[in-house]
C-alpha cells in the first residue's frame, strides 16, 4: 500500500509541474496562423477602438490620441512641437480646433491674421483637410500583410502590454504585440528604426478600448471658412479721414466687416494714433468702440477725438488699427 501511494504522489507532483511549465513543442500556445488571422479579423470586426502613442511624419514628431468608430468617424488629438490640433471627422463634415495650428497654416497677410484672431480657439470647418489616413495601422487585412505573416520572422511568448498577456511577433518593420488569448487583438505596434509605413516612422502605438461608445458628435457653432458670416465681427480699416482734425482734432475711419455680427468675446475697437513723421514720437491717441455691429461685407464709420494739447500737428500722420476680440 505504501508503494502504491508513493506512485500516486509522484504522478500528482509531475502533473503539478507540467501545469506550471510550458508544454513541449509549443503545445497549449496559439499558433502563428491563429494569431495572424485573429489580429486581422478582430481589428476589422471592431465597431470602434483607440490608438494612442507617438510617431514621426515628414521629420516632425507627433503624439496622438485617436478614437475611431466604423465606418468613418474619428476624434483625434495631435500634439507636435509647434502645433496642437483636435479633429472630429463625421458624415456631417470635418471639424478642427487649434489656434496654433490654424495660425501656422494660414497666410501672413492682414486678412489671414485677422481671421486667425477672430476664430480664437473655436471649432472651424470649411478649409481643405482630410481624415488621418493610416490604412496599414487601422485596417486588419492591411496590417496583417504589412507586419504579420511572412513579414514576421520571430516570435516571443509570455510578454505583456499593460497587464494583458501577449505574444510578440517581430519582423524588419516592427514588433507587433497580439493578445495571447482569443480573439487575439492587436495591442501594440512598435516600428523598427529606419522603417517607414504610410509615410510615418518611429511609431509606437498602443491599441485599446475595443467596441467602446466614444459618443463622438459634430461640434455646434463651428466657424465655417467657406461662409465668413459665421465668424464674429472682423473689422478692417478701409480709409482714415483727418479732415476734421483741427482744434479739437476729430479723426474718423471707414471700416468693412469681413465677418458676421455675433459670437465675439466683446465689441471691436479702433485705435487712432498720431505720430510726428520726423521723430516717430506718438503725439496722441484715441480709441472708439464699433457699435452697433454691421452684417458681413457691410461698411460703417467710427470717429473719436485726439487730445493734442496744443502741439503743432499740421504735419502729423494719423493711422488707425482695428482690434477684433474674436470668438467667445
Amino acid at each position: 500500500m505504501l508503494k502504491a501511494f508513493s506512485k500516486v504522489a509522484v504522478a500528482a507532483a509531475v502533473l503539478v509541474m507540467l501545469a506550471a511549465c510550458d508544454l513541449p513543442f509549443g503545445l497549449g500556445q496559439p499558433s502563428i496562423r491563429a494569431l495572424n488571422a485573429g489580429a486581422a479579423a478582430s481589428l476589422d470586426a471592431a465597431r470602434s477602438f483607440r490608438i494612442t502613442g507617438s510617431y514621426t511624419e515628414s521629420g516632425v514628431a507627433w503624439t496622438i490620441d485617436l478614437e475611431l468608430v466604423r465606418p468613418a468617424t474619428e476624434h483625434a488629438l495631435l500634439t507636435g512641437p509647434n502645433d496642437d490640433l483636435e479633429a472630429i471627422i463625421t458624415v456631417q463634415g470635418s471639424y478642427f480646433r487649434g489656434q496654433k495650428f490654424l495660425s501656422n497654416h494660414m497666410g501672413s497677410d492682414p486678412l489671414s491674421r485677422s481671421l486667425v484672431q477672430a476664430t480664437g480657439d473655436a471649432w472651424w470647418t470649411g478649409l481643405s483637410a482630410t481624415a488621418l489616413d493610416f490604412p496599414d495601422f487601422i485596417k486588419g487585412s492591411s496590417l496583417a500583410s504589412t507586419f504579420l505573416g511572412t513579414a514576421a520572422t520571430s516570435r516571443t511568448d509570455h510578454v505583456s502590454v499593460g497587464a494583458v498577456p501577449a505574444v510578440e511577433l517581430s519582423g524588419p518593420r516592427a514588433d507587433v504585440y497580439v493578445g495571447a488569448a482569443p480573439p487575439y487583438q492587436v495591442l501594440r505596434i512598435h516600428m523598427k528604426k529606419g522603417a517607414v509605413v504610410d509615410g510615418i516612422s518611429n511609431a509606437d502605438l498602443t491599441y485599446g478600448d475595443f467596441n467602446r461608445d466614444f459618443a463622438i458628435v459634430a461640434p455646434s457653432g463651428a466657424v465655417n471658412f467657406s461662409d465668413l458670416s459665421t465668424l464674429p465681427p472682423v473689422y478692417t480699416v478701409v480709409s482714415v479721414d483727418t479732415s476734421g482734425c483741427g482744434s479739437p482734432c476729430v479723426v474718423a475711419a471707414s471700416l468693412k466687416n469681413l465677418g458676421g455680427r455675433s459670437g465675439a468675446r466683446g465689441p471691436s475697437t479702433v485705435t487712432f494714433t498720431m505720430t510726428d513723421p520726423q521723430t516717430n514720437a506718438v503725439i496722441g491717441t484715441c480709441t472708439v468702440t464699433v457699435q452697433p455691429d454691421v452684417v458681413h461685407s457691410a461698411a460703417t464709420n467710427v470717429s473719436c477725438t485726439i487730445n493734442v494739447n496744443g502741439v503743432d500737428h499740421n504735419a502729423a500722420v494719423v493711422t488707425a488699427a482695428a482690434d477684433n476680440p474674436g470668438r467667445a
